[in-house]
């Protein structure tokens, strides 16, 4: 028997625990997967799109062929040049751009395409004709037709702006373009110099304005003069009398307020202190009265006495209680002295720091009062000066605007006879052009080659998005969350496996890869937490034609090869295989179907009809027996529900080392969930051809609603896609298969 290969961690993983779901964007090595397996209908529909890209191409280059004419308008920098310098000004390049960018922006605005397709000439063409009889809809057709094949567009770099028209006839393209240079640079030239002529009026009305606000503005300064009574309003570099009186009396009344601030939080505390305990000061004050004096000499006094008459006549003698009736009167007399002098002491201090606020705030009163009459004269002085310096402002502002306004008119004057003052400039008209500018091979072929492998592409992921099989392990994990036991390849693969009935592949063709993935099956139960302590397995499927059977089969199969005793069971009375995978002996001498399936079986055996020695029988395999379904009774799920088979199961336990359930398809009948319950754990077989993702979803859900253990999952008949699962394995596993079997031989 081959050498099994080491078992990957995620095949034990204890049931229990979900496997990590993985995210949901493909991995760029699944992409190229799914790539190297549509590689066909990839190429086939690039070829599509390269065949209709060229067939359009030549279509279009003889029945619609395009010509473009262009020529060029070179753009003068927009500041305006002054020309009473002689050196030129320096202009910014984005500067430069944007100014040619505003050109070609009024070359393809709708007025100046209005007025080119107004144009006799452009009238006259095939082209204008072509957009009807009806003189506002052609207009309106012809315009719009320009927008979008007529061209203006600003050189980045250069000092030019592309002049292009596109149409079937090459020589009325050039007639177009030019009637646009010729109309553009004459409506610029003529548009340039009526604005100058308008700011030449606008100058001359404006000097005269200004004069008058000159004369104005000098007999304003006179009138401050004469209103507030000043002579020095010009001179601000001295300090004005009044302006020193201000500041004096801000800076007493500040000193005032400050020591007005103090004495208000003196108030304050000595509120507080009025009706508190009495603090430090107080007590001290309290202390040093003549009365309290002598009070406290005559406590002490009466205090020495009562220690001498407790010596000698005692606590209960009247003496001592007249002694102590004094004492007590000397403390009352004391407190009520502290209580009186404490009151009368807080109480001056009180009214003599309202009193002192008193005074400060009459002084305050005063000072604003003051305050106020220099603050009042100081505001007359500042508005004297500010009307003064406003005054001063606009004479000198409407001298230099005179100034400026005539210097201005002498420069336009000048410049509305320079050549250079529409910014635009005539290069040369565009000549007929010579070359078909359209269609163009080199568009059509790669455009039409990258549109139909875009579509494929898209195609073939449209396809593998709408598959909701579960046909990889990755779908395992990612959709159902179950362990995965064991990975089964499709038979169809496999060149060992043609002649060869799947249900005994292991037997049959033990060196085949389907046999080593099901040996690899069986060491990942046996290995995993759940499956080592399993003995009674029951191995489902969603729906019939899974494949459940054939991974029954063989895995009983590989425990047998364990030297393990191994006891298959079929429950499935609505579908029975194994009695034609494993037949009596009646049925090897010539008995046909219809009696093979009538053998006795487990039907007769749970209804009490025979017994176990009765419907047991062997499968041809040391340590490997086998019972069959039997006859399909009326009661199926209450026999497998009942206390026979739990009988059966708990009997056989004790004999066999593993006892493997066939059992029916999980969502088509009840039986599978019933005999879910008395196993010791379920394997679900899912079809990689055959089983959607919906169907083990529900087979699942079906299951864990009945609380049935569910060690994990196998998946059966997986092919191997290039780029996917199993295409690197098959090759690998066959290059090591044939170094092996060379050795051996």
């Amino acid at each position: 028997m081959m050498e099994q290969q080491k078992i990957p961690n995620r095949a034990i993983r204890p049931m229990g625990q979900r496997p990590p779901a993985p995210p949901d964007a493909m991995t760029p090595k699944e992409i190229f997967g799914i790539l190297r397996r549509h590689v066909l209908l990839i190429s086939s529909f690039s070829v599509l799109g390269l065949i209709v890209g060229g067939t359009s191409w030549y279509l279009l280059r003889r029945y619609s062929p395009k010509y473009t004419a262009e020529t060029y308008i070179k753009v003068l920098p927009p500041v305006e040049k002054d020309p009473m310098t002689i050196s030129g000004t320096q202009v910014s390049k984005d500067i430069q751009y944007g100014s040619r960018l505003s050109m070609a922006g009024l070359i393809k605005q709708q007025s100046t395409l209005q007025s080119l397709v107004e144009r006799d000439k452009v009238r006259e063409t095939e082209w204008f004709n072509d957009f009807g009889e009806v003189k506002d809809k052609s207009i309106a057709k012809a315009v719009k037709d320009l927008r979008k094949r007529f061209v203006a567009s600003a050189q980045r770099d250069g000092d030019y702006v592309r002049l292009a028209m596109t149409c079937g006839d090459k020589i009325e393209a050039a007639l177009i373009v030019n009637e646009m240079v010729s109309l553009f640079i004459a409506s610029q030239g003529s548009t340039k110099k009526g604005e100058i002529a308008e700011k030449l009026a606008r100058l001359e009305d404006q000097r005269v304005r200004v004069q008058r606000d000159l004369d104005s503005a000098e007999k304003a300064l006179d009138d401050v003069r004469k209103r507030w009574g000043f002579t020095d309003l010009e001179d601000n570099d001295f300090e004005h009398t009044i302006t020193r009186k201000l500041n004096a009396l801000e800076l007493d009344q500040s000193d005032i307020l400050l020591e007005m601030n103090q004495i208000s939080a003196s108030i304050r505390t000595l509120e507080k202190q009025a009706t508190g305990p009495v603090n430090e000061q107080v007590s001290q004050q309290i202390e040093n009265d003549p009365i309290m004096v002598m009070l406290a000499q005559q406590l002490a006094l009466q205090e020495a006495q009562l220690s001498g008459k407790l010596t000698k006549f005692g606590e209960n003698h009247r003496v001592v209680r007249q002694t102590q009736e004094q004492i007590n009167e000397i403390i009352q007399r004391r407190i009520a002295r502290k209580a009186e002098i404490a009151e009368q002491t807080r109480q001056s201090n009180l009214k003599n720091a309202q009193d002192s606020m008193t005074v400060m705030s009459s002084k305050f009163e005063e000072m604003e009062k003051l305050r106020k009459e220099a603050e009042a004269k100081k505001r007359d002085l500042d508005l004297a000066r500010i009307q003064y310096a406003q005054r001063v402002t606009i004479r000198d502002e409407r001298e230099d605007m005179l100034d400026s306004v005539k210097s201005q008119v002498e420069k336009l004057k000048i410049m509305h006879d320079d050549p250079e003052t529409p910014k635009v400039q005539f290069v040369g008209y565009a000549p007929v052009p010579l070359e078909m500018s359209s269609p163009k091979w080199q568009m059509y072929l790669p455009g039409g080659l990258m549109l139909g492998l875009m579509f494929g592409v898209g195609l073939v992921f449209l396809v593998e998005l709408l598959n909701d099989l579960v046909r990889t392990p990755k779908d395992i994990s990612k959709f159902l969350h179950i362990s995965l036991l064991g990975v089964i390849p499709d038979a169809a693969e496999d060149d060992q496996l043609r002649k060869v009935n799947l249900c005994h592949v292991v037997r049959q063709a033990p060196y085949s890869i389907v046999s080593e993935a099901y040996r690899r099956f069986r060491t990942n139960l046996k290995l995993s937490v759940s499956g080592e302590s399993s003995r009674v397995l029951l191995v489902a499927s969603g729906m019939a034609g899974d494949g459940k059977t054939s991974v029954a089969v063989n895995l009983a199969t590989t425990f047998a090869a364990e030297n393990k005793k191994v006891l298959l069971i079929d429950t499935n009375f609505w579908r029975p295989n194994l009695h034609t995978i494993f037949p009596n002996q009646q049925s090897e001498d010539g008995i046909d179907d219809a009696t093979e399936r009538a053998d006795f079986g487990l039907s007769d055996l749970l209804t009490g009809g025979l017994g176990f020695g009765d419907v047991v029988r062997s499968s041809g395999i040391k340590d490997f027996d086998v019972i069959v379904s039997g006859s399909l009774p009326s009661n199926p799920a209450e026999l497998l529900g009942g206390e026979q088979m739990e009988r059966l199961i708990k009997q056989q336990r004790e004999i066999y080392d593993y006892i493997i359930v066939d059992g029916p398809p999980v969502l088509l009948v009840t039986d599978a969930k019933i005999l879910a319950r008395i196993v010791d754990g379920t394997i679900l077989v899912f079809n990689a051809a055959a089983t959607k993702r919906g169907a083990a979803q529900r087979t699942i859900r079906e299951l864990k609603e009945v609380n049935a253990p569910i060690l994990g999952c196998v998946l059966f008949a997986v092919k191997a896609m290039k780029g996917g699962y199993f295409h690197e394995q098959f090759n690998a596993y066959q290059e090591y298969q044939k170094l092996q079997l060379a050795q051996t031989i």
